[in-house]
């Protein structure tokens, strides 16, 4: 259980920062880079999740209850990310074991974009952000999504053997279950009248 007691402690005014395993790196590291991408992801789900709680129905319910899973699983991986990973570390269910996104958690996102994108109709076009709030607010917290995926690309490839790549690989298919979430938004049932559609070169000759 974390027990946070004081807000501030100084520690991080001279530009450094405390990672998971007490070692001490630059703000601008990569690694502080990625996993504040992913708080900042997090925190645009909560806005998403405060405008669909304020609709009533059980569609709106229960993607709200998705959504909160999905913060507690971001937090994970903002855990994962700011403890670099060691090839001799205890693995999961071992003592000593680090909290590190595991394949469960891919795999349930991955059934859930399933079970979501079926009820849609194909597209023929790029969906444009907007329609409800909601959708908009989901489309903001999708490429959020995207940019903390590609800041953990680069810590990836700096890094390798001290990265967790199902942190990647989790982010990623957020990203698109949240692009479907989004054009769930706008189904009736959220107070939409279907997806925005792109119409390329619309407004050229205006």
């Amino acid at each position: 259980m974390v027990r946070l007691s004081k807000i501030y402690t100084k520690t991080g005014d001279n530009g450094q920062t405390m990672l998971g395993d007490g070692s001490m790196t630059p703000k601008e590291s990569l690694r502080v880079e990625a996993y504040g991408e992913v708080d900042e992801a997090n925190a645009t789900l909560g806005i998403a999740i405060a405008r669909i709680r304020s609709m009533s129905g059980d569609e709106p319910g229960a993607m709200a209850e998705l959504l909160t899973s999905i913060q507690h699983d971001l937090f994970d991986c903002g855990a994962d990310l700011c403890v670099p990973r060691r090839a001799d570390e205890p693995g999961e269910g071992e003592k000593g074991a680090k909290l590190r996104i595991v394949q469960r958690q891919v795999d349930r996102l991955e059934n859930q974009i399933d079970s979501y994108n079926a009820r849609l109709k194909a597209l023929n076009s790029f969906v444009l952000p907007g329609g409800t709030q909601a959708s908009a607010d989901l489309h903001l917290a999708r490429t959020v999504t995207r940019r903390s995926e590609r800041a953990v690309a680069a810590l990836l490839h700096a890094e390798p053997n001290a990265v967790n790549p199902l942190a990647m690989v989790y982010l990623n298919r957020l990203s698109d279950l949240l692009f479907v979430l989004a054009r769930i938004a706008n189904l009736p049932e959220f107070g939409g009248d279907g997806d925005v559609l792109w119409v390329p070169g619309s407004s050229r000759d205006r």
